[in-house]
């Protein structure tokens, strides 16, 4: 089967395939399987070098596996509710939904960031699954599906996620608790096509971690629940009540509380990277209704080509290297950028939906060698105006209650086509700007601007 991996992923890394020739040849060499219990899947899943097909339906966890033999299988080392350890498998499950009761999570007192269902194997495709979580439970973070194999293709899953505790308040009392994301990829080589996430947890719906290299998103969709923290302050009982409303960070009034005015998600990142993540696209993928749309702040840099942020506590934080084409995304609920660290590019057009939420900038700017256009939408513009702030950073944790700080920045130029005020900070030095909106201070040095009639 060599000859038949290379070909398979040879056409995948160009982007003209989702597998097909490896899907089609590799039938000829496989046992095919027609299953439907989720007994059958599990052991599949442990084999190599098969074709499984399941039958569309519904398929209960708590059906296959009960709370008794959930607890056995602690002693015998098995966290996950099921793992894909086997390789070269090709599983085709369109219509196939497996239910799974997050109550019972913490039945097998699994470790911190144990996951559920575990791809660890090499060159699997899965296609068309949806996982569903009813109820509520406890565990120490993890995620529905975590891959930590090398040339996956996950084609078309959809994922319902939910089960978080605390759940209502987003990051304002801290990250820790019992988070629960949605899709966890470490390893290298992999696809995530067409995938969806619905977050209805404290989690993020895509993350990478761990160093993995040359992965694809693409048209991939992450939406999250917002809620205001007028609503929030209206609470007579709960947790923010028993807090007295005091959060982990300080606002712009230099106090930790919740402030009236402004949108929450719940949930954390659409797509988020951690530690140095080599050679990863997004391509066609959109978040709503986020904490951060995308959060790609990777010394590798990461590529976003047609990404769209909508309606999330902020659209896109890129780092070193990064290259964001032709991408989208509103300044609703917060800001549309950050920018941070050397050399990024960035292309991206407002959108003009705007909210009565509190927002303080469309974009924040620090580091050097930044090239960074702003364009508005064919579709109309915004009317409110946000500040782009060059010379300032992210306030701490991206949390738009808590204020912005200044940092050294030189060497970047913008193209502004949209409307929106330019402000340089005293730290913002060197800069060259083109823009169709005004400069409402300047406060640096050597910064050259030139007006767009």
């Amino acid at each position: 089967m060599f000859p038949i991996r290379q070909t398979m992923f040879a056409c995948m890394r160009s982007g003209s395939f989702y597998a097909m020739v490896w899907l089609v040849s590799a039938a000829a060499f496989a046992a095919e399987f027609d299953i439907s219990t989720l007994s059958e899947l599990e052991r599949l899943a442990q084999q190599s070098g098969n074709v499984v097909r399941m039958k569309p339906g519904l398929y209960r966890y708590s059906d296959h596996i009960n709370r008794e033999q959930l607890a056995a299988r602690r002693g015998r080392g098995e966290f996950a509710l099921m793992s894909f350890g086997g390789s070269d498998n090709r599983f085709e499950l369109e219509g196939v939904t497996i239910e799974v009761d997050v109550s019972i999570r913490g039945v097998g007192r699994p470790p911190v960031h144990t996951s559920e269902f575990v791809f660890s194997g090499n060159r699997i495709a899965i296609s068309g699954l949806t996982i569903t979580n009813v109820g509520h439970g406890l565990s120490l973070g993890g995620a529905v599906v975590s891959n930590t194999g090398n040339e996956n293709l996950f084609e078309k899953l959809t994922l319902h996620v939910q089960g978080s505790s605390p759940y209502g308040y987003g990051d304002l009392f801290g990250k820790g608790g019992y988070k629960h994301s949605g899709f966890h990829l470490t390893g290298n080589d992999n696809r995530v096509i067409g995938c969806r996430i619905m977050m209805k947890s404290f989690g993020h719906g895509f993350y990478v971690q761990a160093g993995a290299a040359n992965n694809l998103f693409e048209n991939c969709y992450v939406e999250g629940v917002m809620r205001t923290t007028d609503e929030m302050l209206a609470e007579t009982s709960g947790l923010a009540f028993e807090r007295q409303f005091r959060t982990d960070l300080k606002n712009r009034d230099g106090v930790a509380r919740i402030t009236p005015g402004y949108m929450k998600c719940l949930a954390e990142d659409g797509f988020r990277t951690y530690d140095d993540i080599p050679g990863l696209m997004l391509r066609n993928c959109t978040a709503k209704n986020m904490r951060g749309g995308f959060e790609m702040r990777t010394p590798s840099g990461v590529t976003l080509e047609n990404c769209t942020a909508i309606g999330c506590e902020r659209g896109f934080w890129v780092a070193d290297r990064s290259v964001v084409k032709n991408c989208r995304g509103d300044a609703k609920h917060g800001p549309l950028l950050f920018v941070e660290g050397k050399d990024t590019s960035v292309e991206l057009t407002l959108l003009k939906e705007q909210s009565e939420s509190l927002v303080h900038a469309l974009a924040t700017v620090r580091g050097s060698g930044h090239t960074i256009q702003l364009s508005e939408s064919p579709d109309g513009q915004r009317q409110t105006p946000l500040p782009i702030l060059v010379g300032y950073g992210a306030p701490p944790a991206g949390e738009a209650m808590a204020p912005y700080s200044q940092w050294k920045t030189s060497q970047v130029f913008i193209l502004n086509e949209t409307s929106m005020p330019i402000q340089f900070g005293p730290l913002a030095n060197d800069c060259h700007t083109k823009t169709r909106g005004p400069i409402s201070e300047d406060v640096g040095k050597n910064n050259l601007v030139v007006p767009i009639p």
